[in-house]
Order: C-alpha cells, then structure tokens, then sequence
C-alpha cells in the first residue's frame, strides 16, 4: 500500500517538496495530495533574485542555506529543464556609490568566491561598464558582477514544478483546509488523513497549527513588486539583475518588461491591495535609474504575504511533539533562494524518515514553538 502524503501550502516550500517527493529514490511508493487556496502567496508574486553571497547579514546559519540554495537552484533548473522566463542565469550586480564601501564589497566577493564555484566569474565595472551591461539604464553606479546570479519568477517556478510532480504522484486540491486536534486534515469534502503531513503555510502557520494547541513565532509582512513596460533593446534579452546601493531591485525580463521591488511592510500584514504609496515608492526607484518612465508605463501589480520571524531566520523540521508532521516557515525575503533547498530537505524526511541535524541551516525549531 502506497503511504500518503499532504502538502498544506503551493508556494516556493510546497511546490518544491512536492517535485522531489514525485523525483526523489522511493517517489513510486507514494501519493501525494497538495492543498493550495492561493490567496496572498508570497511566491506568486514575486520574482526575485538568486544572489546570496555578497548578503550583509551576518546569520552563517542563514548564508550556509542560502548559498546551498542558490546552488541547488542550478542543478533543479537542469534537471527540470526550466524555460528561461522561468529561471535564468544572468549574473547579478551589486552596486556601491563610496570608495571604501565598494573595496570592502570586492574583497567579500573575492572571499567568498575562492570557496563557492558556483559564484561564477566576478569583476569590479565602472559606472559605465554596468550601463552597457544594462543597457536600459540611464544612469548607472560602479558595482560588482557575480556571473553566477540569477532571476526567477516565482508564479511560473512553482507552476512548472507542479506541473511536472503531477504527472508522477501527485494530486492538487484547490481550497482552504485545515487541522483538528489531533493532526488530521479537514477538508471541504470531510476529514481525510495521511501518514504524513508537510506544512508550508507560510504567514498562514500560526492558524494552521492552532487547533493542536501550538502557538509559533511567526509575523506575516506585505510585499509588493510592479512590472514595467520599457524599451526593448534587441540582444539584451538577459541582462544582470541590478542590486542599486539604499535602491529598490531592478528586474529586466527582456522584451520590453522591467521588474522592480519589493516593498516591506510590516504594518500591511495579510492586506492584499495594491498601495499608492508603494507604487510610487517603486516607480520611484525605477525612474532614478531608467529615464522616461510615468505612471503609464506599470503593466502590472502584485502583492504577496511573507513569513518573518522575529530573528529574521527560517526555521524547518519535524514539529515538537507531532512526529508525523513537518513544518516550513520564516522565510522572509529570502523564500525563493532557500525554499527550494527546504522543500527539498522535507521531502527526503518525508520518504526516508529519521531525524535530520540541520544545525548548520537553522537555529533550535523550539525556538519558533510554544
């Protein structure tokens, strides 16, 4: 008899585990069954960028799962054959505006290169090196390219690998469930249980687990991000995702479109509306850097919910007290560099059991429970 598997939550973790729960040594053994309502993912809407290792944050337990998901990113995006609109390697540029700011920028990089290959080739440009890199810049900043950065678009990534998890072992439920006391799922179409369950709820953990009597340190953080239309430059269809000094992020996806963001808003919380205030924070940003842009050129705009815990860390494992269950959360800003390496994580838990040391990814999951 093959064991069940549930998935609560489609986004970056959910969607991930679900593909290595349908790739993954002993996957024909399995079913598995993905509950999504789809209301405020953080992945949906976000498209984001894979560039870890010139991060600030000085969390080694955090760089340590960052940098392994950037890598595992790479070998998924072979492995599942994913379309450049979805992932793509396109270097990134981190830029800083002071002398001494950009010194000690390139000597991180030249560290933490000599001990990570899949940073790829590094090199300090000019201001005007970065504006023919990018040519839709009108003004650009001296920074540092790292040829191993990438962009990906969350909304398809998680498409792509349902898609292809749901042509193996893999079923998905849209609508909203949740937990009775004793760990079984309440669905729309009555109580179902499994032999194992992955919660990936996201900001939507704390109501997740309440019925079990649990309470976890989890804050949700509205995020938004608007799409552009701009000049379509021919042969530069890939260029650098720009990371500008005290600047939004600035996504070029080729073909006339142009990302920037995201926001942070820790008063937004679970609002899922589009703000003025947001709006023209990013179009803001946007216009410091590519002249000729107005209200008129934003195509689109999205809003999405993040998880943060207080220390600004994610935390992943079996919860306390319930064996059967596994838990994902906390992933902040960071979800789609991390999520896949998480999911990937759980999945293998899921299929081989056991109780993994991943002291070097995430502090003590008591941390996160009381």
């Amino acid at each position: 008899m093959k064991r069940k598997i549930a998935i609560i939550g489609g986004g970056i973790v959910g969607a991930s585990a679900a593909y290595y729960l349908s790739t993954l040594s002993g996957h024909d053994q399995l079913e598995v069954t993905l509950y999504d309502d789809g209301t405020g993912q953080a992945t949906s809407a976000a498209a984001g960028i894979i560039s870890p290792w010139l991060s600030k944050r000085r969390n080694s337990q955090w760089y340590q799962l960052a940098k392994d998901g950037a890598s595992l990113l790479m070998q998924l995006a072979r492995q599942a054959n994913l379309a450049t609109d979805v992932y793509a390697q396109t270097g990134t540029i981190i830029t800083r505006t002071d002398p001494t700011d950009m010194s000690k920028l390139w000597e991180l990089a030249k560290q933490r290169a000599a001990d990570d290959p899949d940073m790829g080739e590094i090199a300090q440009l000019t201001a005007e090196q970065v504006q023919e890199k990018i040519p839709l810049l009108s003004k650009g900043q001296p920074g540092v390219l790292v040829s191993g950065g990438a962009r990906i678009d969350g909304a398809k990534f998680v498409t792509e690998l349902l898609q292809q998890a749901s042509q193996v072992n893999l079923t998905v439920k849209h609508g909203r469930v949740q937990l009775d006391e004793a760990g079984r799922v309440i669905t729309p179409a009555g109580l179902k249980r499994f032999d194992e369950l992955i919660l990936a709820a996201g900001a939507w953990l704390p109501d997740l687990v309440a019925p079990l009597g649990i309470k976890v340190a989890v804050r949700p953080q509205k995020g938004q991000l608007i799409r552009l239309n701009v000049q379509d430059i021919q042969d530069y269809e890939n260029m650098p995702v720009l990371m500008p000094e005290g600047e939004r992020d600035v996504i070029p996806l080729g073909h006339g479109e142009l990302i920037v963001g995201a926001t942070h808003d820790d008063e937004g919380k679970y609002d899922l509306s589009v703000t003025d205030e947001a709006t023209q924070d990013l179009l803001g940003s946007a216009q410091r850097f590519v002249s000729g842009l107005t209200a008129d050129s934003i195509a689109e705009a999205k809003v999405g919910t993040r998880a943060y815990t207080e220390d600004h860390s994610p935390f992943f494992g079996r919860l306390p007290k319930h064996p059967k269950i596994l838990v994902a959360s906390g992933l902040g800003a960071s979800g789609l560099t991390t999520g896949p390496l998480i999911g990937r994580l759980l999945a293998g838990t899921a299929i081989y059991g056991g109780q993994p040391d991943w002291s070097k990814y995430e502090k003590n999951l008591a941390n996160y429970f009381s």
